[in-house]
């Protein structure tokens, strides 16, 4: 059997992450941080807690990414790898994030220090992955954000329905398989990590952290194969 690819496992990631997240802590979404406006909305009308923690999602996540490509310039000066060390520090951020979890959760309210520590970890982990991929797997679907990517099969697969040239046909169903497994990754991450929750709360996230670690050695590897 083929391995999964990196984007693969990322996808997974992302919808696990997210998922645990967003049951633990309040409705905090730590990949897919403009969902926060959302439930952010939703908290002001219900006064449900968790506000904070909201508005402290986009800066926080703005600016891991904008340390992450200054960090990856740095590294790109000394000709050393970028990939690899930056789903290392992905997995040590989601290792702390998992611990801070399962030490000081459960959170009944996302607006005490517990739960916004908790939070902002996995919120910073989540845009190291982002910015990794955006910077290093850009030609991949994205991992954190299905939307764009349930649109453009659709509208691949409006036209394979059409007809054309078999090179453009080709094209378009290798854009879709990789699409369709990003969403298939990503939607299996989330029916994982919630059915995980129900059974061993927020200790589910001891899982991320692995899946971190297997992309971590397998960019270090294609890294030494180049």
């Amino acid at each position: 059997m083929k391995p999964p690819s990196i984007p693969l496992i990322l996808s997974t990631t992302g919808g696990y992450v997210d998922t645990a997240s967003f049951l633990g802590l309040q409705g905090l979404f730590t990949a897919h941080v403009t969902g926060n406006f959302v439930t952010l909305g939703a908290a002001l009308v219900f006064g449900t807690s968790g506000v904070l923690a909201k508005l402290m999602a986009l800066p926080v996540f703005c600016a891991t990414v904008a340390l992450v490509r200054v960090a990856g310039l740095l590294l790109a000066r000394r000709s050393i790898g970028e990939l690899a060390p930056l789903l290392g520090a992905k997995a040590v951020l989601l290792v702390l994030g998992a611990a801070l979890a399962i030490g000081l959760g459960p959170f009944p309210d996302g607006d005490k220090w517990p739960a916004l520590l908790t939070g902002m970890t996995l919120v910073v982990a989540m845009a190291v992955q982002n910015a990794a991929h955006r910077l290093h797997l850009s030609s991949a679907p994205p991992t954190t954000l299905m939307t764009g990517n349930t649109t453009q099969i659709m509208i691949d697969a409006v036209d394979l329905l059409r007809g054309g040239a078999g090179e453009q046909r080709a094209q378009l169903a290798g854009r879709m398989s990789r699409m369709a497994g990003s969403v298939a990754a990503f939607a299996f991450g989330c029916a994982a990590a919630a059915l995980l929750f129900h059974y061993v709360g927020d200790a589910c996230l001891v899982v991320p952290p692995a899946l971190a670690l297997l992309a971590m050695r397998m960019a270090a590897r294609a890294a030494r194969l180049r």
